[in-house]
């Protein structure tokens, strides 16, 4: 739950360029939000502590207000699908944040992996978000 109301939500997820000021998980971006677009980005990789990965997403669904997902891949490497899900519930948005990962790096993560080392990183990038969509309301 994030105490703002679905269109303050997506214009800080659609603030690319401000990505550096705040996001802990996907630390650089620019670009504008189209469906098709291609964003540069910098990311933290969850599963090695202190790496960075550089990749490109493509945007392939961009629904204002209600949802945003892209795309980076490294063919036969890697493909993850990183989206948000946005829904207005009282004064403020029930989002669903999550990525589906696949690819050869991806058979190496394991559960607890995940729950140790991705989760946590997730959680703060929902918590950023929360409090710089509400300081825009």
């Amino acid at each position: 739950m994030i105490p703002a109301p679905p269109d303050a939500v997506w214009a800080v997820l659609t603030d690319f360029d401000s990505y550096s000021e705040w996001n802990p998980l996907n630390v650089e971006a620019r670009g504008k939000a189209a469906a098709g677009a291609r964003i540069p980005m910098t990311f933290v990789n969850p599963a090695r502590a202190g790496a960075k990965v550089k990749l490109p997403v493509r945007l392939t669904h961009v629904e204002p207000g209600r949802r945003l997902e892209w795309i980076g891949e490294i063919p036969v490497l890697f493909r993850g699908r990183h989206f948000f899900d946005l829904s207005p519930d009282g004064g403020g948005t029930r989002m669903v944040h999550g990525e589906d990962m696949s690819g050869m790096i991806s058979w190496g993560i394991s559960a607890r992996q995940i729950e140790q080392d991705f989760i946590p990183v997730y959680q703060a990038m929902n918590a950023a978000l929360a409090a710089r969509a509400a300081r825009r309301t």
